[in-house]
């Protein structure tokens, strides 16, 4: 199932009022390295705005709301507020898991990281301690 949440906006500019909605598929925006802040951004390249131009400026500053949650994006809406910044740290530890529990069945015979936690989180815990001394070494 994708991890998908409906977007809508809607602002005036010169007398003319905008009402736009989009699909984003939250993944997606992952691998692009995107975040809340860049969801304007988003949507106005999908509705055809220029981002250089005033309506941009007054797109921006209205509030996008958030509605329909698929996939795991369900546990991060919350009042029509979505938390990407959670949603993006859990998808960082779901990608970081995926390895680990290859190396938990290979090694221990463990087939569900999830039926230990504590292994789970000791694996976790190893990994990033790994990730944050090869970061310290360039």
């Amino acid at each position: 199932m994708a991890n998908t949440i409906d977007a809508f906006i809607e602002f005036s500019f010169k007398g003319e009022n905008y009402e736009f909605h989009s699909t984003l598929d939250l993944d997606q925006q992952l691998e692009r390295h995107m975040s809340l802040e860049s969801m304007h951004h988003v949507m106005a390249v999908e509705h055809c705005i220029d981002t250089y131009s005033y309506l941009f400026e007054v797109m921006q500053m209205a509030d996008i709301h958030f509605d329909n949650p698929q996939g795991r994006a369900a546990d991060y809406l919350h009042d029509g507020e979505f938390d990407f910044e959670a949603y993006a740290a859990e998808n960082e530890t779901v990608a970081q898991l995926a390895p680990l529990q290859a190396i938990a069945l290979r090694e221990m015979g463990v087939e569900d990281l999830e039926q230990q936690p504590q292994l789970k989180q000791a694996l976790l815990r190893a990994y990033r301690l790994g990730l944050e001394q090869n970061s310290h070494r360039r």
